[in-house]
């Protein structure tokens, strides 16, 4: 009798893609974080929570699971192997909710009492027209610190901090279609707070009414049948207006296209939008190392003498 033998099916496994850890340009190691929270926060925390991980795409775990007996350590021996760079940890008090940025695996460990906070949400129901497409969230935010320049040295590490938990960009070499999003942080000297915000880029070319710029982006045939001519389309009251004044000081001469509207060699406006989410933090300690050791910093008591040192370490090791 014959004998039939099944032939064994070979299994397939799925190539495991490599995700950068380098960028191809600078040659830099590409920064990566978790935002994560310690002990229980109210709903509106776990907001800004989930907010700030999207601030910090796409070089961050947007789905990081916790669970409560998870502890520093853990998350710890996890970021090695997935190169991460820096934790963004919240936390809350009784009296105030805190943020702390910390350099992984050694610190130092930045942390901040958040006065006031908005969440996205919040932003995009207090505009008319609010603007948060996916597309923003394909690349890294810009970074740009104001005021930090007092000569402080506790500031001098928080504008290390924050310049070195985004990627670095080479001016000649970076396409300006992945320049979507701005961070801000402005120091005020005077109240030693600094105001956190999040926005999105968007270019419009000069001169051209709000109207024609939507029927060139949209694709979509205008209707003319109430016209007269088509003109009107373009002159029709309440459209013009609806183009805002230019700008002098906010316009750029583009050195390539970006989009179907804004073309190499015009001039466009720069318009930014808040997106969100928007805090007011104050500096209150720097900790040597991951959220312990000596303490560089206390807005409360007296600076130490290892802020100097511990200065001149990070400038050497970035």
């Amino acid at each position: 009798m014959a004998r039939f033998h099944n032939k064994k099916k070979k299994a397939f496994v799925k190539p495991v893609v490599k995700k950068q850890s380098v960028d191809h340009v600078t040659g830099d190691k590409i920064p990566k974080s978790f935002v994560f929270s310690r002990g229980k926060l109210p709903s509106s925390l776990r907001h800004l929570e989930m907010d700030l991980r999207k601030l910090m795409l796409p070089y961050t775990a947007l789905k990081l699971k916790e669970k409560k007996r998870n502890n520093l350590k853990d998350f710890l021996n996890v970021a090695g192997p997935m190169g991460v760079t820096h934790f963004l940890i919240l936390s809350k008090t009784e009296t105030a909710p805190y943020l702390r940025v910390a350099r992984t695996p050694q610190g130092p460990t930045l942390t901040f009492k958040i006065h006031e906070y908005s969440l996205a949400v919040d932003v995009a129901q207090s505009q008319l027209r609010p603007r948060c497409p996916p597309e923003l969230f394909k690349s890294s935010p810009l970074i740009v610190l104001s005021g930090f320049g007092t000569g402080d040295q506790h500031l001098k590490l928080t504008t290390i901090m924050f310049q070195n938990i985004f990627p670095s960009i080479d001016i000649n070499t970076v396409k300006l279609s992945s320049c979507q999003r701005i961070v801000l942080l402005n120091y005020n000297k005077e109240t030693k707070l600094i105001d956190f915000r999040h926005y999105s880029i968007r270019l419009q070319p000069v001169g051209v009414s709000r109207r024609i710029r939507k029927f060139v982006q949209n694709h979509q045939t205008p209707d003319l049948r109430n016209l007269q001519d088509v003109s009107d389309f373009i002159t029709k009251a309440g459209y013009g207006s609806e183009s805002e004044a230019d700008d002098e000081a906010a316009t750029v001469n583009l050195s390539s296209d970006i989009g179907r509207v804004n073309k190499a060699s015009t001039k466009s406006a720069v318009k930014l939008q808040e997106i969100g989410p928007r805090m007011t933090l104050q500096l209150i300690k720097v900790e040597e190392g991951l959220c312990t050791g000596g303490v560089i910093f206390n807005e409360y008591g007296n600076e130490g003498g290892l802020i100097k040192q511990k200065d001149q370490a990070m400038e050497e090791e970035d």
